[in-house]
């Protein structure tokens, strides 16, 4: 077991190659820079990736589960936390992680990232928070971050409490 874990927040719909293959790389170089893996933990989509990638390092992998997704667990699960609630979901996922990374992905991925950002912002999650900036994936989410501070609505300051690393090689070097 590794002494520190990295949440990552991905979709759970099939994608194409380059997504799936984004992912992988981005477990491996986490699993190699020392982190064991958290995830939604499902069989379904990038999560089942992320989970595959992350036993073939040979990392820990947690998947946290509310109770009604049932029977689509991924089997390389060193360790299933249950949840009631999707909420409960996002809090154990981010539970002990000291990094949080969001891959591409839909509004569940977007749910996760700006909570765990808001929550960062709070000092309520103090791990690092990247969104892999994929072919410009989060260039909206960018611009409305600095629409925010540019109305008033954020401290310019709390932009440096996000990353978007736009390539695999500035991905790695926050690991």
């Amino acid at each position: 077991m590794a002494d520190k874990k990295a949440v990552i927040f991905c979709s759970s719909h099939d994608l194409e190659q380059k997504y799936i293959q984004a992912a992988r790389t981005i477990v491996r170089a986490a699993c190699l820079a020392g982190y064991d893996i958290v995830s939604g933990g499902t069989v379904k989509g990038l999560m089942g990736h992320v989970c595959d990638e992350a036993a073939q390092c040979g990392a820990e992998v947690i998947g946290v589960i509310p109770r009604f997704m049932k029977g689509l667990e991924h089997p390389a699960l060193t360790e299933c936390v249950w949840t009631d609630t999707m909420s409960q979901r996002k809090d154990g996922m981010r539970e002990g992680t000291s990094l949080a990374i969001a891959l591409p992905g839909g509004i569940g991925t977007l749910d996760e990232l700006a909570e765990t950002y808001c929550l960062a912002k709070m000092g309520l999650y103090g791990g690092r928070v990247v969104a892999y900036n994929m072919e410009g994936f989060y260039d909206p989410l960018k611009e409305q971050l600095k629409t925010f501070v540019d109305r008033g609505f954020l401290y310019e300051d709390s932009l440096r409490l996000i990353s978007f690393p736009e390539t695999m090689e500035e991905l790695e070097a926050l690991l």
